[in-house]
């Protein structure tokens, strides 16, 4: 029998004249695609773009709700009140929906974004925020969170269905917490390093860091980020290599 895994991608990260990545190539290679709502990336008329890509390729869609960071591309951290960020949650998450029902597509999931998500996988009281809005807005969403994070505990803590995901191009500290960008060894290049690297978590379900400690987990779906330069490639060769070793490709619904 084969294990079901998901491949998941942050695009819609285009704004205006300035394109970011190959959302369109990259919506034929992933199952689910993390659409940003304007606050980091994306505009209305990339968003509705995007959205007619993702339902033309049978891609589940997902808000993927930043901080107000349009400049610093939602990387830079802010403190808000609790009032404010439920507020910014429920205006991305409003807008993707209501744009998705013009396609006659539904949200499937929320993966907050850079520096939100970030915060929220170490900051308990920060993710209990974000989980709380994401269930005050609809409660039969999918949180997608990374794996051993504060952010994937709320969620499961509140009684959400909660998708674990792991990297495939980013590299992993001893807290199971991402290394950061500023350090050289933050990026795994390449298609064949990245599909090693997701493959050794899968098999030994855990993360596995930098040094060599393994965290256990559970794993749902793996991300290919869209911003980067060898996404497209890296996609292609982890969907052709999953599926030729026993792995079926699948949207998060049906992970449940």
């Amino acid at each position: 029998m084969k294990t079901k895994i998901n491949i998941n991608a942050d695009l819609g990260e285009s704004f205006g004249n300035w394109k970011m990545g190959s959302d369109s190539e990259m919506l034929s290679l992933v199952n689910s695609a993390n659409l940003a709502c304007g606050f980091h990336a994306g505009d209305p008329l990339v968003i509705l773009r995007t959205l007619e890509d993702a339902h033309k390729h049978h891609v589940g869609i997902g808000a993927h709700p930043s901080f107000p960071d349009l400049q610093g591309f939602g990387r830079r951290p802010m403190q808000l009140s609790e009032a404010e960020l439920e507020a910014i949650l429920f205006y991305q998450l409003g807008a993707l929906q209501g744009m998705a029902q013009t396609q006659n597509m539904t949200l499937e999931h929320v993966k907050p974004h850079g520096a939100l998500n970030n915060m929220a996988c170490a900051d308990i009281q920060l993710a209990r925020q974000i989980v709380n809005a994401i269930r005050t807005f609809d409660d039969q969403l999918i949180l997608l969170a990374p794996a051993c994070s504060a952010l994937l505990i709320a969620g499961e803590e509140a009684g959400l269905r909660v998708a674990a995901e792991i990297f495939a191009d980013r590299a992993y500290q001893d807290d199971a917490q991402l290394v950061p960008r500023s350090e050289k060894n933050a990026m795994v290049h390449g298609a064949e390093n990245s599909y090693q690297h997701i493959l050794k978590m899968l098999e030994a379900r855990a993360i596995i860091s930098t040094s060599g400690k393994k965290i256990p987990c559970n794993i749902h779906s793996i991300c290919v980020h869209g911003d980067n330069a060898d996404a497209v490639n890296t996609a292609k060769y982890l969907r052709e290599k999953l599926q030729a070793n026993n792995y079926a490709l699948v949207s998060l619904k049906k992970m449940f």
